[in-house]
């Protein structure tokens, strides 16, 4: 019989590749996931993002139980030690067995003369694990984030920065979108409560349905129909704002995975719809969404700045730019943006946003309107970008959301409502 494969090695070895190659790991796990039982998935995911959402606690607490760090090619027996430490004080998984898997993941990754040391380490946190969880209580790296992160939020948010990381250090809300080709929210909800599961509408957001917990897609009545769509309450919230009519033309830039797309034609199902994005691989998702939903759009790869590559010469009636940013909005998601972004990608993505904005304001119709998105909560990329371009731009005016002097609307993440995002919505006047 074939032997199951030992999840903490998975872990640790994917957990490696994010911190010290800087892949992103929503590259790195779909891979790994291939590699062990359906039963598994699950808790591979779990280790992995729990020790990417609390990597500066597991790092302070191995320097104060190891007298060295492990370095070169036993590196991954520290991220090995480090998804031990996790399950010890996050998961409900007994002490024995998570010390048993971790101490077995030494032979798996070719150090089984290490299976002593593991052990050891792991034991005596649980001797000393009070001691130590009281003293990190009081260390700088407690907010479980990269101290420039930390600074930034501090300066932009001064009342609401430590709900803002606490906030970051949540497992997510799943939201869905009712398709609404198909039954209404409160049609859809209904089917989903005979269904077992409940369901709560959002407040301001049409299509929008949170779970009270997180279910497998395959559960969701009508998901394979195109019934409902997996997407965050605040990137639903584009949509009022964009307000796609049947027969415009309208663009969806920076479009992948398509979430968006698919939202504008189930809005306006006579919409001309151009989904454009960079990333040749993620536009296959695109196709994925479109496809499930049964809908058309044309689907291109291209560069924002570069819009005369890939426009045609076209103007659109509604542009819906979803800029590329720091995903400062979304951590609680994506815990590996922690400690994939640097300090000096803010300044740099700011002026790409502003390249791009540029680009593509000239494809916008007179009395056409753009709705600027992000999903980062950092004024340099939001509110500071979006002032910048009006004074810039002489036939652009805001509309809808905040004033000139502080332009757009800014969504915090909380426990029981959508990610970070921001939106602006400009119309060409003339």
């Amino acid at each position: 019989m074939k032997k199951s494969p030992n999840i903490r090695s998975l872990a640790a070895q994917a957990v490696e590749q994010v911190v010290e190659k800087g892949q992103s790991l929503s590259n790195v796990l779909p891979a790994l996931q291939q590699k062990v039982p359906e039963k598994d998935k699950a808790l591979l995911q779990e280790l992995c993002f729990g020790v990417l959402r609390t990597l500066s606690q597991l790092e302070w607490l191995i320097g104060k139980l190891m007298s060295r760090p492990m370095t070169g090619k036993q590196r991954t027996v520290h991220y090995l030690i480090m998804v031990g430490l996790y399950q010890l004080m996050y998961t409900r998984i007994p002490p024995h067995a998570a010390l048993a898997e971790t101490v077995e993941g030494a032979v798996v990754i070719k150090r089984p003369q290490l299976k002593g040391l593991i052990n050891g380490v792991l034991r005596e946190f649980q001797r000393q694990q009070e001691t130590l969880v009281g003293e990190f209580a009081n260390h700088d790296s407690r907010f479980l984030h990269p101290s420039w992160l930390v600074k930034r939020l501090r300066a932009a948010y001064p009342t609401q920065w430590e709900a803002i990381l606490e906030a970051n250090n949540q497992r997510p809300p799943m939201w869905l979108r009712v398709n609404r080709q198909h039954h209404s929210r409160d049609g859809w909800l209904a089917l989903l409560e005979e269904s077992g599961i409940q369901g709560f509408a959002h407040p301001v957001y049409p299509d929008a349905v949170r779970l009270e917990t997180p279910a497998p897609v395959h559960a969701l009545p009508g998901f394979e129909q195109g019934w409902v769509t997996v997407q965050d309450a605040s990137a639903q919230g584009c949509l009022p704002l964009l307000a796609p009519q049947n027969g415009e033309e309208i663009l969806d830039l920076c479009a992948a995975p398509g979430g968006k797309t698919t939202h504008i034609l189930e809005a306006a199902p006579q919409a001309t719809v151009l989904a454009v994005d960079i990333d040749e691989q993620r536009l296959g998702r695109v196709y994925e969404n479109l496809k499930r939903l049964g809908m058309k759009a044309t689907v291109r790869q291209g560069d924002g700045r570069y819009p005369h590559q890939w426009a045609e010469g076209k103007q659109f009636d509604r542009i819906l730019l979803d800029a590329p940013c720091s995903a400062t909005g979304v951590i609680r998601r994506h815990p590996d943006i922690k400690w994939l972004r640097r300090d000096r990608d803010i300044p740099e993505l700011a002026e790409l946003q502003s390249q791009i904005l540029n680009a593509v304001w000239p494809l916008l119709k007179p009395g056409g309107a753009l709705v600027y998105a992000t999903c980062s909560v950092l004024p340099e990329e939001n509110t500071q970008q979006v002032a910048a371009f009006l004074k810039r731009t002489a036939d652009a005016r805001l509309t809808e959301t905040g004033t000139p002097d502080a332009p757009g609307i800014q969504n915090l993440p909380a426990s029981t409502e959508g990610d970070g995002f921001f939106y602006a919505k400009l119309v060409k006047q003339g």
